[in-house]
């Protein structure tokens, strides 16, 4: 085996024990392999062991790496997890079969737009910032049923979750139990919660989806540096 599926395995196994102790299938509980800065190679690697959900953070890296990948394995899906600008929308409409970062009305109005222009209606997410920080994208806590609420109503967007990402220097556990609290007062079945420190506490309080990357890629390659 290569070192990318042992550690697969290693994270398939850590998610299955997390959800066997808090009484869950390990089956509902997806495994988006985050593979941003990493080349197409190393998505292969994952492929051609039967990993088939991915996300990456940039829409325009994504361009560069999966519409190959995609033709080659027709079942690969793949998450946009990254904060979208609405000069992008077209394009994350095009290629991503999920929108997990939907956190404004704005985005939510240029989403639709782009859906019934091309005739593809990827399921969508909203992030949402539960640590109410300032540099963090997503919608408040406090405005989240409003937003729901206009998504399906207004926006008819087809929403399906909710994502967050926690503060760094706080309990996650906190986060993931607010989230989850947030998504079955909306009747929102899917929660993307939990990354390669904390997925397997996110499973353990209900993520169907964790978004894990340096625990199966590795380090991360630096950034390409512009003059």
């Amino acid at each position: 085996m290569s070192a990318g599926a042992d550690r697969l395995a290693e994270v398939s196994r850590h998610i299955a024990e997390a959800a066997q102790a808090a009484n869950r299938n390990p089956a509902d509980v997806t495994l988006v392999a985050v593979s941003k800065t990493h080349g197409a190679d190393r998505v292969r690697e994952l492929l051609e062991v039967g990993h088939r959900v991915f996300g990456e953070n940039r829409v325009q890296e994504a361009q560069g790496k999966f519409p190959e990948l995609k033709a080659a394995w027709p079942d690969l899906e793949l998450h946009l997890i990254g904060p979208l600008q609405t000069n992008k929308a077209r394009d994350a409409v095009e290629l991503f079969d999920i929108i997990q970062s939907v956190d404004r009305e704005k985005l939510a109005t240029a989403l639709v737009k782009e859906m019934d222009r091309l005739g593809r209606r990827p399921a969508c997410y909203i992030q949402v910032n539960t640590g109410e920080e300032p540099q963090k994208a997503g919608i408040l806590p406090k405005d989240l049923d409003t937003f729901v609420a206009a998504c399906r109503d207004q926006y008819q967007l087809p929403l399906v979750g909710l994502m967050c990402i926690p503060p760094v220097d706080e309990e996650p556990a906190l986060h993931f139990a607010l989230l989850a609290k947030m998504a079955a007062r909306n009747g929102l079945t899917k929660l993307s919660m939990g990354m390669s420190a904390d997925y397997e506490t996110a499973v353990r309080l209900g993520a169907t989806h964790v978004r894990v990357g340096s625990a199966l890629f590795g380090a991360r390659p630096p950034l390409p540096v512009h003059a």
